[in-house]
């Protein structure tokens, strides 16, 4: 925001010198970047937080300024002679699109005579409306006539943008604010045409759009040499239509700017007022008798409590409650009723960012002065408790980052080749954003795995290094139906240069560390990415847990890494719904356990996790532990399609000490058990 001090001075007085008036605004929340003079004019750029467009017209710093320095203000007060016909008689507005205009005015002024504008109008322009190009000069504003000029100079004076339409180019002296139609072509003052959709809204008469509303009027209605009746535009858009609009379009404008910040609802009369105010003057002419306004019902705000004693626990200093409400009432908050040390604050129109007591704390330190706060102010502070999923993800960073595997990073959008590497969770088309977030970005991922081999490949083209990497973010999974939203899933992903054995490991390790205490299981499943039978479903109880495989080796090749790929996907949410993060107390057999252990034949087809559920199942309480050893396959003793599983049983019993017998009659239960479940053999 651009902010030129002889412009100030029509409002306040400015005893002190720009560098102490840059520093003081900088120290209550308005960033001074630079200063320029233009002219022989000082201008002073200020970076405007998005909660106070208020700041974003030179009445609302000079607000400010009064309020810091404790400086007396001087708004002008705008006096219309609406001479002319109702404006009943001349124009009627509709509004089919409240949700993205809650309020729209409009006045007419007939007998306008457009022309140059004054010198003085030009300069206050040309002193906030100027860009330095890269070889040091300085682009210029250029006077268009005296009516935009006028509202442009209101736009900077109070920050409510405003448009002039010519009249007799409004077809049956309509005004319809509606969505768009579909492929809408509209030309616009920039001599440029935007295709638009329903979801941008236009300011058009009864057959075409005349603007795109908050942003950018039309070429069809602008105000030329030739106009001679006028219609004046003051409103307002919702922020989150006019961002939509501005970024859809790639089209933004001073205007935008201020309806993306929010603009003061009670404002809109004054600036419409003001603006035809100036354009009389300038441009002659007669306004019509009242104005439209299709909500003139401004809702009030709701007051605010205060509480000087949360002051001092916040700030750690004493403000007695007259100073506090000084304060709070020199920034147009009116005080209410009074309870002790609470005060009930409504705040005006214009600070639309003040909702709760932390933000009147917050206003009150800023004018009181941050500096003026004691570097030892005693503020007790108390750690709050931990969250559940933070205490997880604390724990899951720890097993990773001990199995050597680094933490990765990456955009949430991109580019669809990289998207259709990938996908283990669907094969549903990926959803995508209408503008790139980033170059050639514009497909929400549907697994983080795509990302992180293109992070371990570009790990390998700079440095050599075979990055073994995982990220914890979310993934956008699509739901059915063209307008139905995304699945937000948060994913844990890992790729690594180890084995499928070795990450699956890792993955188990998680479990334990978590205290999952449902055993994992694993099904063969064809993922897009994996090749044929080299990708498992990984399940908990009879949920999905993720995928674990090893990589396609034509994707891997496609990034040229050197060697085979494995990569894990999980779901948070379901690892953390069977997570037992705080850990509980089991007893301890006091007796002594007995280990045998046992050599099975089976066949090709059973997994070690059948063998496991069936030694369970056969001894019950008894079995303390029972641990995979190896796999060893001998096709000319064996026979095809066989191997051998060496086993660890552990005997243990709670209540007393396991004799050789009971010991040998567990074993031959885990023996006939297995030779009946899984057709094993024992090998002596």
């Amino acid at each position: 925001m651009l902010v030129a001090l002889k412009w100030l001075t029509k409002y306040i007085d400015l005893p002190m010198d720009h560098e102490e008036l840059a520093q003081r605004l900088s120290l209550a929340g308005l960033n001074h970047e630079s200063t320029d003079v233009i002219d022989n004019q000082i201008v002073i750029d200020l970076e405007i937080t998005s909660n106070r467009g208020d700041c974003l017209g030179h009445l609302g710093v000079a607000r400010e300024i009064g309020v810091l320095f404790g400086l007396e203000t001087c708004f002008p007060t705008p006096v219309l002679q609406e001479n002319g016909p109702p404006i009943g008689d001349l124009l009627s507005v509709r509004n089919q699109f409240e949700e993205a205009c809650p309020r729209y005015t409009a006045r007419v002024i007939q007998g306008v005579q457009v022309g140059p504008s004054p010198e003085w109008l030009v300069e206050a322009l040309q002193s906030v409306f100027w860009k330095r190009r890269l070889d040091g000069t300085i682009e210029r504003y250029q006077s268009i006539n005296n009516v935009v000029d006028a509202t442009n100079y209101v736009l900077m004076e109070c920050g409510q943008p405003l448009h002039a339409f010519d009249y007799s180019k409004i077809a049956d002296k309509q005004v319809v604010v509606r969505p768009a139609a579909n492929q809408e072509i509209m030309h616009a003052i920039d001599h440029k045409d935007y295709t638009l959709d329903p979801s941008v809204c236009v300011i058009a008469d009864s057959t075409h759009p005349s603007a795109i509303a908050g942003v950018m009027g039309g070429a069809s209605s602008e105000v030329s040499e030739s106009t001679t009746d006028l219609v004046i535009e003051a409103a307002v858009f919702t922020p989150l239509s006019i961002r939509r609009t501005a970024r859809k379009l790639k089209l933004h404008s001073p205007s935008s700017y201020r309806f993306e910040r929010k603009v003061d609802p009670v404002g809109v009369e004054w600036a419409s007022r003001r603006v035809c105010e100036l354009i009389v003057e300038l441009a002659g002419g007669t306004v019509a008798a009242g104005m439209i306004d299709t909500a003139p019902e401004i809702p009030t705000r709701a007051p605010v409590v205060l509480r000087a004693s949360q002051l001092e626990r916040i700030l750690g200093i004493k403000l007695d409650v007259g100073e506090m409400t000084r304060i709070l009432e020199a920034l147009g908050c009116q005080s209410g009723s009074l309870e002790g040390d609470a005060v009930a604050y409504t705040p005006p129109s214009w600070r639309h960012d003040l909702t709760r007591e932390a933000d009147l704390v917050e206003e009150v330190a800023r004018i009181h002065g941050y500096d003026k706060i004691p570097d030892d102010s005693p503020i007790p502070v108390a750690p709050s408790a931990k969250r559940t999923f933070d205490t997880a993800m604390g724990k899951i960073r720890g097993v990773l980052t001990a199995s050597g595997i680094s933490e990765a990073m990456t955009p949430s959008v991109v580019t669809e080749k990289l998207d259709q590497s990938i996908s283990p969770w669907t094969d549903r088309p990926a959803l995508k954003t209408q503008v790139a977030m980033l170059k050639g970005a514009k497909t929400l991922r549907r697994s983080l795995i795509p990302s992180l081999l293109e992070g371990r490949a570009k790990n390998w083209a700079s440095a050599s290094l075979e990055a073994d990497l995982f990220e914890i973010a979310h993934l956008y999974l699509p739901n059915e139906g063209d307008d139905a939203l995304p699945t937000e899933h948060y994913s844990l992903a890992l790729v690594t240069g180890q084995d499928f054995y070795s990450l699956k490991g890792v993955l188990e390790t998680l479990c334990q560390r978590l205290g999952v205490d449902v055993a994992l299981d694993v099904k063969t499943v064809d993922r897009i990415g994996f090749p044929a039978r080299g990708c498992v479903q990984l399940v908990l109880g009879d949920q999905t847990l993720g995928y674990l495989g090893i990589v396609d080796p034509k994707v891997v090749k496609s990034w040229k890494l050197p060697n085979a790929v494995c990569a894990a996907e999980v779901s948070l949410e379901v690892l953390l719904e069977h997570s037992q993060l705080v850990p509980q107390q089991k007893a301890i057999s006091m007796f002594p356990s007995v280990q045998r252990d046992l050599n099975f034949v089976v066949s090709e087809s059973v997994a070690w996790r059948e063998m496991e559920q069936v030694v369970r199942a056969a001894v019950g309480d008894s079995l303390a532990k029972i641990t995979y050893r190896e796999t060893y396959r001998d096709a000319k003793k064996d026979g095809n399609d066989r191997k051998r599983v060496l086993m660890t049983v552990e005997l243990q019993r709670h209540d007393e000490t396991l004799s050789g017998e009971q010991a040998d009659s567990l074993v031959n239960e885990v023996i006939v058990a297995c030779q009946k479940n899984l057709s094993a053999e024992l090998l002596s």
